[in-house]
């Protein structure tokens, strides 16, 4: 057997290792890597379809265990990368639980086009039915992820924001560094995007 016969799903396995071992909440989206899989499948497949023509001219049944090999390591490598493709879907979903329908300046550039545009119609798709929930007043899903202990909390403005009208036409100016006890519901948004931060 080849060398490269050895190498087989080495670098789609390696995709979902740096996926798994990141700290981030969802690094770059590995370009390269996932054109190398992609160019692997194909060689494979090429390679398999070369033999399978040679043994139907031949009948070399010797040729079976090679093509068997390269068919498990392509099927390998295909599920490989839609486990690396699947991963970053859920992650993604979970930010848009975390974050809201904006997605954070600092993950952006991390995120392919297609990844942004996954994310985009995910959120329009989960606003439109909060939107349809409630008798006809929507219900806001990603208010309360945790069932809250009180009401209301305690909040230091970590950046200034201006003004800021809560449900019953209060307005509170949030400046930097200025601590406010407010009501969960309306500022947990605010608390997520890192506006705010909840003083425990």
């Amino acid at each position: 057997m080849s060398r490269s016969n050895k190498m087989f799903g080495d670098n789609a396995f390696n995709l979902l290792k740096d996926l798994q071992r990141s700290s981030q909440t969802i690094p770059a989206f590995d370009d390269d890597g996932v054109r190398q899989v992609l160019e692997e499948i194909k060689a494979i497949f090429e390679e398999n379809v070369a033999q399978a023509s040679n043994y139907n001219s031949s009948g070399d049944r010797s040729l079976w265990p090679l093509l068997n090999y390269r068919h498990a390591a392509l099927q390998r490598n295909k599920r490989c990368l839609l486990a690396y493709l699947y991963e970053r879907m859920q992650r993604i979903k979970a930010m848009r639980w975390e974050f809201g329908p904006i997605i954070p300046s600092d993950i952006k550039p991390a995120l392919c086009e297609p990844e942004v545009q996954f994310f985009n119609n995910y959120s329009k798709s989960l606003a439109a039915y909060m939107r349809s929930v409630g008798d006809g007043q929507g219900i806001d899903l990603t208010g309360n992820l945790r069932p809250p202990k009180s009401l209301y909390i305690e909040v230091r403005c970590v950046e200034n924001y201006g003004k800021f009208e809560l449900d019953d036409g209060e307005v509170v100016h949030l400046r930097k560094n200025s601590q406010h006890y407010l009501p969960r519901a309306q500022v947990e948004p605010l608390v997520r995007q890192g506006i705010l931060q909840h003083i425990t």
